[in-house]
């Protein structure tokens, strides 16, 4: 298993995982998001994020994890603080940061990941702004810079690995797992008129359905192990936490076919249990060894880094004065409270003069009262915004 894999959450555990996190560390907001080649964890926290820090949040993620693995995980992690981190996650959303620099799929993962996040109670609205602003970061780079121009992904990578194998077009796929990346590389295969297809998912309706637009076959995940019709290259891309395919599975899928085979496994922890690698004639494309691939893409891009880096310092700078609005709105808003409250203990102080009002006395001085509640509630905010303009103006 990929030494990243150790950081994946399998599907089912998200729930207790990240709440138990959260929980155990006193963090107020926290997002995690998982892709084909990093794990990132945005907190927002008052805590200093130092290695004791670090070790308290590594064991409180994973409680079966061995003095080791700690430590391996605080080693090998970055850390961002303040405009770094916001920096950093501009830069991720945006590809800039990415094993394929102007690849848009990241701008959805991360997206998704707030959505899954925030649907779990675990963002707040501060990680709302700033995915907010995230999305339209990415969205102006990948609009006024040409770091998507021609752009290339991990299935295309991967595709490119395949073809300088001179891979046969009667070639027989087995295609296990049938989420995002899995249905692009399928497209991807039959655009290139390969069209010996089998698809294995662990809910087989969603195995028929890559399966038809493949015009190939489709059995449950839990068939695989009894598949006997061979194989030349298997595409796999599940969010299992374990290998799928096991010693004994792919044993049972080779038979007595001593040829070699390739195997394109794209997930996040292997797929392929790596003790397969030593029993067997494997040609290996994984995320790891794409890396050659994707230094030629970032080269061929260099020249827009420029116009990308301007771009996210700018919002960075807008970022900081959202924020500062923010922060003067949740101030303000118990003014609508206290004003209502001040209005009420009016009515009671002078109750035995508004008993003597006639009828139409009483509505004209209401209308005076709301415009006046209304005003005291719009004016406060309108001139604290005018400064906090005004301020970012003379900076």
């Amino acid at each position: 298993m990929n030494d990243i894999g150790k950081l994946h959450i399998d599907e089912n555990d998200v729930k207790s995982r990240l709440e138990g996190l959260k929980q155990s560390l006193n963090i107020d907001e926290l997002l995690y998001l998982s892709t084909c080649n990093r794990v990132e964890f945005l907190l927002s926290s008052s805590s200093k994020i130092d290695t004791p820090f670090l070790k308290k949040f590594f064991s409180a993620f994973d409680p079966t994890w061995k003095t080791t693995d700690i430590t391996w995980a605080i080693e090998n992690a970055q850390v961002f603080e303040n405009d770094d981190a916001l920096r950093h996650l501009f830069n991720v959303a945006s590809s800039i940061d990415s094993l394929v620099v102007g690849e848009r799929e990241i701008i959805t993962q991360v997206r998704n990941s707030y959505e899954k996040c925030n649907e779990l109670g675990l963002t707040g609205d501060l990680l709302r702004i700033a995915v907010k602003k995230t999305i339209e970061v990415a969205k102006d780079v990948y609009t006024h810079t040409n770091i998507a121009k021609n752009p290339v992904s991990v299935v295309s990578l991967a595709y490119r690995k395949l073809r300088a194998l001179n891979v046969k077009q009667d070639a027989r796929f087995l295609i296990i797992g049938s989420g995002v990346t899995n249905t692009t590389m399928g497209k991807y295969l039959k655009k290139h008129k390969f069209a010996n297809f089998t698809v294995f998912n662990r809910t087989l309706e969603n195995a028929e359905k890559l399966a038809n637009d493949l015009n190939g076959k489709a059995f449950p995940l839990s068939q695989l192990e009894n598949y006997k019709e061979g194989f030349d290259i298997i595409v796999t891309c599940t969010g299992a936490a374990e290998s799928v395919i096991t010693p004994a599975i792919y044993k049972s899928l080779v038979g007595t076919d001593k040829s070699k085979k390739v195997v394109i496994d794209l997930a996040i922890p292997n797929d392929l249990d790596s003790e397969i690698l030593n029993n067997y004639d494997v040609n290996l494309i994984a995320v790891n060894n794409l890396q050659e691939v994707a230094k030629e893409n970032l080269q061929a891009r260099q020249q827009e880094m420029d116009a990308c880096n301007t771009i996210i310092e700018q919002n960075i700078e807008e970022f900081k004065q959202i924020i500062k609005t923010r922060k003067v709105e949740l101030a303000m808003s118990e003014v609508p409270k206290k004003v209502k409250e001040i209005r009420e203990t009016a009515n009671e102080v002078f109750a035995k003069e508004l008993k003597n009002l006639d009828a139409e006395s009483k509505e004209v001085l209401d209308k005076i009262l709301a415009y006046m509640e209304k005003k005291y509630i719009s004016v406060p905010m309108k001139m604290a915004k005018d400064i906090l303009i005004e301020d970012a103006k003379t900076k």
